[in-house]
């Protein structure tokens, strides 16, 4: 036996996952609170001993962690225009893991700069102008940062002739300079930007997030969880040199605060005659809906979907749904409690899923020109995808986890989206599937082996 100690130092509860990779099989998994306000090691103990309960004890030869406390990895980022280099740093921040909690385009204003200066991210990513275009915004922007003070790197990411001047600009601060996320109009270069965030991310932020300790004691590269999550699907899809992978694949993770959508797959036009509109779509594509969360983005579910039909598809009234929607957001840490909470959460979840994915997917549209029908795709085609993975509580904790994923798949209501018709729903109920990113770098057989026993169909 070769025992492997895989960790999840997540905002809430800190995973924990013991695997065999000589086996390879999954050997346990324990979580307890995340103690990132008094000391993060506290909460790992209390995950290994609950772990230790179950497989007795082990030696690991070797240990490897992820993290998303304290809220994760947090990002701003501004470009040039919204619908290209702004664009095109979001992909690349949501890309690396980071949880992007607003983008800005053309000058940062005075109101831009106290907002900044309000959130101190632990990133900003600067970008803006394609090589050789426009400078004259990134390098404002850049003087705007000067001002702004406070200590959070910069990451530059922009027009190649302004990269030095802004790093003589914003001298003093950490600057990390890469490749432009746009070189040329239309032409996405992210994976360069990726990497530099996750560097900043092991340099810088595992200690301010109080993981020095825990690093110590861990062999492998930390990164933030959604990277790990990334590697994991991109793994599962692919396969390796000696097993075969799923095929494209779409993944949810509904959460308390946020959802998560993943999806790998090329996303193009299935009719010929389509063509696209916006800038491509990456093969690996990750999104967060902030606002749509099972507790603390709760009313973010009924301002997206509308009272109304939460409530019909849970089956009450709207005055009792918006009252267990009231009790479930003042008390985050609330379970259903019986018939009437069960069918809200549910109903909750199912609608949740269903923003989240339509808004990750792409649409079509037909327009009638002079030439005469038209058909234009925006977005990520996933029509075609026939594997849905789903995670988070409301989705494993449920005898109905196949009816509530269904609401990421194709309706008549609304034509246009490019969400997958028909999908096998196979379910991460041991929560292992950011375990399995991170022994994915190592062993990618033995996690590619563990996944795909862990992810049972779902039939109900």
């Amino acid at each position: 036996m070769k025992p492997v100690l895989l960790i999840d130092f997540g905002s809430t509860y800190t995973k924990v996952t013991a695997v065999d990779v000589d086996a390879p099989r999954l050997l346990g998994t324990a979580n307890s609170y995340t103690t990132v306000q008094t000391d993060i090691m506290n909460g790992l103990a209390d995950a290994l001993s609950k772990l230790e309960k179950k497989t007795g004890r082990l030696d690991f030869c070797e240990r490897y962690a992820c993290s998303s406390a304290a809220g994760g990895l947090r990002m701003l980022a501004s470009g040039l225009v919204p619908e290209l280099t702004a664009e095109a740093a979001k992909t690349a921040s949501l890309g690396a893991g980071a949880k992007v909690l607003k983008t800005y385009a053309f000058k940062l204003t005075e109101d831009d700069a106290e907002e900044i200066r309000a959130i101190n991210p632990d990133i900003f990513l600067l970008v803006g102008g394609t090589d050789g275009g426009n400078s004259e915004t990134i390098v404002y922007n850049a003087k705007i940062l000067k001002e702004i003070g406070g200590d959070f790197p910069v990451i530059l990411a922009g027009n190649r002739n302004a990269a030095r001047e802004c790093e003589r600009i914003l001298s003093g601060r950490e600057v990390h300079i890469c490749e432009n996320v746009m070189p040329k109009f239309g032409v996405l270069n992210i994976e360069p930007a990726q990497r530099e965030i996750r560097e900043v991310f092991l340099n810088r932020i595992v200690r301010a997030k109080g993981l020095t300790q825990a690093s110590e004691l861990i062999k492998g590269i930390m990164m933030p969880t959604p990277s790990a999550v990334m590697d994991a699907m991109k793994l599962l899809a692919e396969g390796t040199q000696s097993q075969k992978g799923l095929g494209d694949l779409v993944a949810v993770d509904v959460g308390g605060a946020t959802t998560d959508i993943y999806s790998v797959a090329e996303g193009l036009p299935d009719d010929p005659r389509t063509s696209l509109r916006g800038l491509p779509e990456p093969y690996i594509k990750r999104t967060v809906e902030g606002d749509i969360g099972m507790r603390y983005s709760i009313r973010g579910i009924i301002d997206a979907a509308g009272l109304e039909r939460v409530a019909q598809t849970a089956g009450l009234t709207p005055e009792r749904l918006s009252e267990i929607v009231d009790m479930f957001a003042e008390n985050t840490d609330m379970l259903p409690y019986d018939d009437e909470t069960l069918r809200a959460d549910e109903a909750l979840a199912s609608w949740a899923v269903r923003v989240a994915v339509t808004r990750h997917a792409g649409r079509l549209e037909e327009i009638f020109g002079l030439g005469g029908l038209k058909l234009v795709q925006t977005g990520k085609n996933l029509v075609n995808v026939d594997k849905f993975i789903v995670t988070g509580g409301s989705l494993i904790h449920t005898e109905h986890t196949r009816d509530i994923a269904s609401y990421g798949f194709y309706d008549e209501e609304e034509p246009g989206s490019l969400k997958p018709k028909q999908c096998d729903v196979l379910v991460d109920r041991s929560y292992i599937i950011a375990a399995m990113g991170l022994l994915s770098k190592n062993y990618p057989d033995a996690a590619l082996t563990i996944l795909k026993e862990e992810l049972k169909t779902e039939t109900r």
